[in-house]
């Protein structure tokens, strides 16, 4: 693993691969995946900027494999659409990058089913699209889903009391607490897919301290984290760095699932992908089951259960409360 870089991803000609988020990580992981041979979906909200994503790619890699799909992870309704269209023009799927966040909006924002944003889109969303597109993916070759979580989800807590913040919001806990979600769901979907015997390895990646939009478009440019990351843009590793614990944790022989990954320097704050610390409280199963148990109910994303016995197909039994 040392010093691991794009050019180290091996061939993925006839993967097919989704990554959520249209710019910075996301296009850094696409880009990437589409030079080496992947037929990549790119998954974002905004048509235009996914528009230009692929344009960008395509400049650099001409003979690219890539389309930009519409999907808005703040809605259950656009998450499902998502996949009835990939189900309906793919039999399988190899590859599912959940990237795509929201940080530390000023103001509580909710998504369109009623979620707060920064759980509702980071974790709840991406839950929701593992298991719309749990099918697809158990059909995959060698299949994999890489999770992004981050080094805020060390200072993370799952607050069952108050999961949507609705008392006392504080933007940089929420989001700590969306990303700790994020971790602890790539570790239990491991557990689950071994014990039900569903062929996909689960991998949890952070991208350390990186410079992408990430902050000016939550917490604002004129705020103190967007001024941090306009004027000490030294202090933030380039986009592309960043991306290598995702690419490693997606194409390496040598990841492994259920292992997490990250930078290996200042902290885990930026440089070339190695074994990250989980943080203790991501260890804990039993809130791992009943966060899994909770988020089922809240976006009526039904995965089987654990020994498999459940099919994967019905994914629409309960029905997801609107706020």
């Amino acid at each position: 693993m040392a010093h691991w870089t794009a050019s180290d991803i091996p061939s993925q000609r006839g993967r097919t691969a989704v990554v959520t988020g249209t710019g910075g990580l996301g296009f850094q992981d696409a880009l990437a995946l589409a030079r080496a041979g992947a037929n990549v979906v790119i998954a974002g909200r905004n048509p235009s900027k996914g528009a230009a994503a692929v344009d960008l790619i395509r400049q650099s890699v001409p003979d690219a494999k890539v389309v930009f799909g519409a999907l808005d992870l703040a809605s259950l309704d656009s998450i499902e659409a998502f996949a009835e269209r990939l189900r309906s023009s793919h039999d399988r799927l190899d590859l599912l990058i959940n990237n795509a966040a929201v940080m530390a909006p000023p103001k509580r924002l909710a998504t369109a089913d009623g979620f707060e944003m920064q759980f509702g889109t980071n974790y709840l969303g991406h839950f929701a699209l593992t298991a719309r597109l749990l099918p697809l993916l158990r059909q995959g070759n060698q299949p994999r889903v890489v999770s992004l979580s981050s080094v805020a989800a060390r200072s993370g807590a799952i607050n069952f009391d108050d999961l949507q913040a609705r008392h006392g919001y504080r933007p940089m806990p929420v989001y700590g607490q969306s990303k700790l979600a994020c971790l602890m769901f790539a570790l239990e979907l491991q557990r689950r897919s071994d014990a039900g015997g569903w062929g996909i390895q689960s991998i949890p990646a952070h991208p350390g301290v990186s410079r992408t939009d990430l902050l000016p478009n939550g917490a604002g440019a004129w705020s103190a984290a967007g001024i941090a990351r306009r004027y000490m843009w030294f202090l933030f590793q380039p986009a592309a760095q960043g991306a290598l614990p995702t690419l490693f944790a997606a194409t390496s022989p040598q990841a492994r699932g259920g292992a997490y990954y990250g930078p290996n320097k200042f902290g885990e704050t930026r440089g070339y992908p190695v074994l990250a610390r989980i943080p203790p409280q991501a260890l804990d199963k039993s809130v791992a089951a009943k966060l899994w148990l909770e988020s089922e109910a809240l976006t009526g994303a039904v995965f089987p259960t654990r020994d498999g016995r459940k099919s994967a197909e019905p994914l629409d039994v309960i029905q997801p409360p609107r706020a």
